[in-house]
């Protein structure tokens, strides 16, 4: 098949990280045309999407998967509970992912590009200082998150093993970031720290003057990663660059929440490692553990990636900065926030 004749399927092409993705293939002359599926129904055109047809539907819906990868050379899979991810939401990460990877496979789609994460890797104290993809995806147990981005790992695998047809390509980004992504503070498990932090850390923050919002910085340092850099990934994986299998993307540097404080002009108050772990200890042994809480376990170690494989397999080259990433976010909540204003 000429590559110019691709058609692609995307799961979840209306979040942060899904329109980045459909804004390359929409450019890529390999792609001859897109299909996404979302629960909520959007227009393209408003977007000035060309290529892209819109399907409403649910993962954890077999006829709305089926319909989707019918006729599809690639597929891309984004959708996935994120801040919420609990037993709860095992139907739509993991049944829901199976069900797009077995039925991709069965349609006879050439590959599959799935959005994993960092997080896949677990927050282990035995995890190296940097993290290669030669290292396996544990996830941690007390992460749900972590635990089932790990899980849907060894479920692409278990789907794909048998068939030789379908390859399949697995990234783990850090934390996604830049303008489209404006609202992705919510999703950095640091930025949540303030939640599932304990009385006392909470009593200090509260007793600040309150004249701009405080962010707890335990001084974990964590990467950033630019939304069109991650897109620039998946487009060169749709082409089929590259060998199948897991790569690791981030950007340049590396950060901490001071800096993040810093970007917005807010304040950052040090929270002493010990405390952090004594409290994420405490949080491990808590029955019916609040989701939040849960993030606390994120900011244990350093879960920090090298990304060579990329740029060696994929000829992959991100073209933001950790820093610069941090400023278009930055720049974007400001926007966001003066025009609402």
């Amino acid at each position: 098949m000429a590559a110019e004749r691709l058609t692609v399927a995307v799961t979840g092409p209306t979040g942060d990280l899904g329109i980045a993705i459909v804004n390359a293939l929409e450019r890529s002359r390999t792609v001859k045309s897109i299909v996404g599926m979302a629960r909520r129904p959007f227009d393209p055109a408003e977007r000035g999407w060309k290529k892209t047809e819109y399907r409403q539907g649910d993962v954890t819906d077999d006829a709305s998967v089926r319909d989707l990868v019918k006729g599809a050379d690639v597929v891309v899979h984004l959708a996935f509970a994120i801040l919420d991810a609990s037993d709860a939401t095992r139907e739509l990460n993991i049944d829901g992912s199976r069900r797009v990877f077995e039925h991709s496979a069965k349609a006879g789609a050439e590959r599959i590009c799935y959005a994993s994460s960092v997080a896949a890797y677990g927050f282990h104290d035995d995890n190296p200082d940097w993290l290669t993809e030669e290292v396996p995806p544990r996830g941690s147990p007390e992460h749900p998150y972590s635990h089932q981005k790990a899980e849907v790992e060894r479920v692409l695998g278990e789907v794909l093993l048998p068939r030789s047809g379908t390859v399949a390509y697995a990234f783990r980004p850090c934390i996604v970031a830049g303008p489209e992504a404006r609202t992705m503070l919510d999703e950095i498990p640091y930025y949540r720290l303030e939640e599932a932090m304990p009385d006392p850390v909470r009593r200090l923050v509260d007793s600040l003057p309150v004249l701009k919002p405080v962010i707890p910085d335990p001084g974990i340092r964590f990467q950033l990663v630019h939304e069109d850099d991650v897109a620039s990934a998946f487009a060169a994986a749709v082409r089929g660059l590259g060998e199948p299998g897991p790569y690791n993307l981030a950007g340049g540097g590396t950060l901490t929440m001071s800096d993040v404080a810093d970007a917005l002009g807010w304040y950052s108050v040090p929270v002493p490692k010990p405390l952090v772990d004594a409290t994420a200890e405490i949080a491990t042994r808590l029955p019916l553990m609040p989701e939040q809480v849960a993030w606390i376990h994120s900011v244990k170690k350093p879960v920090l990636m090298k990304t060579d494989r990329a740029k060696k397999l994929l000829r992959w080259m991100p073209k933001h900065t950790a820093k610069a990433t941090l400023k278009e976010m930055a720049d974007a909540q400001r926007a966001a926030r003066y025009s609402s204003a």
